[in-house]
């Protein structure tokens, strides 16, 4: 057990002792709050209050949170309202925020931890491309009285943030290294409005979860705020050259949604081993959840994480080249991401018809070698971590696999008798795990 693991242990015994985490989440406390804390009433648009409800009903019930949990649930929700009063005010001071034209953006999307990240900051290369950055997402606008423009304070703030969420969760950058500055994925801003899968990574919330499984439609209006959020950015640093690239994998569930928002939106799929991708997004969602709650069960995470990502292959398998988009869909296979990153960049490009500069070609050059394997650190994967089976689970997917032409990974093995977990021999050749996400 880690020195922070210890630590959060007692000071949560502590908390329960005294019983400060019996207490619940309530939203209309943090909506006073976030009132009081700006100075302003009015949201506009009110439709995220019975999301955030259903949210933080399943947190008190279900998400098990430590005192950490607790406070930076608070935080976290009260900072969303504060973002949607701030935006509010700033639509009713400025009409032409609204009438920004967000045109022919590029959605990129696949299963979790099998390349979008490195494909999505590869094409930030191009000086011509843009993405919402990490402080853009958590922060939109500066404090009240400071200019929009004025971000150093913010691009601070962040990076301290982060530094603390490292101190909690050493394993995270090794993970998904991020900075303050880094083209954040859009699960951020569709947290806003509380309709986002974000919220399932980093508790365990399945009462809220299978409400927004249970109608497509209900991703509806988080995509419609995402578009409103893009205008604010785009209202703030206007570029007529700039072309948005988005990511997220959590895009592959809410396509009908993206085909309504942004009819014109193009599509990339990202496709790799898909066995080889559960093994990083359990241990990726177990290091999230850690430090706010009290009980993380991975093997829940483990079926949890399988059943979530069988699903969203098979929505591509329904897909397939035909999102019902202006152009067909983009396939991108990971291995020849990692191997030839500058051609395969290339592909998108030439696949929506879009020039591709010699600069773009030698910054990624140059990304790729500063940054090898994307980044990420070197991590150890075992099955039985998280209670999955490589045989059962490579069945699950063949169609998946043999639909996309996608070339089966080596797998780790499991561990060996004497480490702490389960002794049972090598299913599959040994190999260590190295995995963009």
């Amino acid at each position: 057990m880690s020195f922070q693991d210890s630590g959060m242990r007692a000071l949560n015994a502590v908390a329960g002792f005294l019983g400060l985490l019996d207490r619940k989440l309530d939203a209309d406390a943090l909506i006073r709050q976030a009132q009081q804390r700006t100075g302003l009433t009015d949201f506009g648009d009110t439709s995220f209050i019975e999301p955030l409800r259903r949210f933080l009903t399943s947190c008190s019930n279900e998400a098990e949170l430590g005192l950490l949990g607790y406070v930076a649930t608070r935080w976290d929700v009260t900072r969303f309202l504060v973002n949607l009063l701030r935006m509010h005010e700033a639509e009713q001071n400025d009409p032409g925020i609204a009438s920004q034209r967000i045109e022919r953006p590029i959605f990129i999307t696949g299963l979790p931890r099998s390349g979008t990240t490195f494909l999505h900051r590869l094409m930030m290369a191009d000086e011509r491309n843009r993405a919402p950055r990490v402080w853009q997402t958590i922060f939109p606008y500066p404090e009240r009285g400071l200019r929009p423009t004025a971000t150093d304070r913010r691009i601070k703030q962040v990076a301290r943030q982060l530094r603390m969420f490292e101190f909690l969760a050493p394993e995270f950058r090794a993970l998904h290294p991020l900075d303050a500055t880094s083209p954040q994925e859009c699960s951020e801003i569709n947290a806003h409005v509380f309709r986002s899968l974000r919220f399932d990574s980093n508790y365990h919330i399945p009462t809220y979860r299978a409400w927004l499984d249970a109608d497509v439609e209900r991703h509806l209006p988080a995509y419609r705020f995402h578009l409103r959020f893009l205008q604010h950015l785009q209202h703030q640093s206007p570029d007529p050259k700039s072309q948005w690239v988005l990511k997220n994998p959590e895009h592959v569930f809410a396509l009908s949604a993206i085909k309504a928002v942004y009819p014109d939106a193009r599509l990339v799929f990202v496709h790799r081993d898909p066995v080889k991708v559960l093994l990083s997004v359990a241990k990726l969602t177990e290091v999230l959840r850690r430090p706010f709650s009290s009980h993380v069960d991975r093997a829940l995470i483990g079926r949890d994480e399988s059943a979530r990502w069988l699903s969203g292959a098979n929505r591509m398998i329904e897909i397939g080249d035909d999102a019902g988009l202006p152009e067909p869909v983009c396939h991108v296979h990971h291995i020849d991401l990692v191997t030839d990153p500058v051609s395969t960049v290339e592909q998108v490009y030439r696949h929506f018809g879009l020039d591709f500069p010699e600069s773009a070609a030698a910054a990624i050059t140059g990304y790729a070698a500063e940054r090898p394997n994307g980044g990420y650190g070197r991590r150890d994967y075992h099955f039985e971590d998280h209670g999955l089976d490589a045989g059962e689970e490579r069945a699950k997917f063949m169609p998946y696999m043999l639909r996309f032409g996608i070339v089966p990974e080596a797998l780790p093995p499991a561990r060996v008798q004497g480490s702490g977990q389960s002794g049972m021999k090598p299913r599959t050749p040994a190999a260590s795990s190295k995995t963009n996400g």
